[in-house]
């Protein structure tokens, strides 16, 4: 008898198809951390172009500026989850 594997599908996110800071006419900045959380996982994660639907200009930068914001202590870098 032969077994029957599982087929594991990829499923694609509806990711937006415009960027965030190109449609809001601004710049990452590290002092703006809501706008920085929003493209974060709960657990402090950062989340890839492919899924926030940014730019590759706008990505680069937005990790700079997560980092840089991670490094004032106004981002945690890690979330204790239990």
């Amino acid at each position: 008898m032969a077994k029957k594997r599982k087929i594991r599908r990829i499923q694609k996110s509806n990711a937006p198809k415009e960027c965030f800071f190109h449609v809001e006419k601004k710049e990452p900045n590290f002092l703006d951390v809501s706008t920085l959380n929003r493209f974060l996982t709960e657990r402090s994660k950062i989340i890839p172009r492919s899924r926030s639907g940014l730019c590759g200009k706008h990505q680069k930068k937005l990790t700079e500026e997560i980092k840089r914001a991670r490094y004032l202590a106004l981002i945690p870098f890690a979330v204790n989850v239990k």
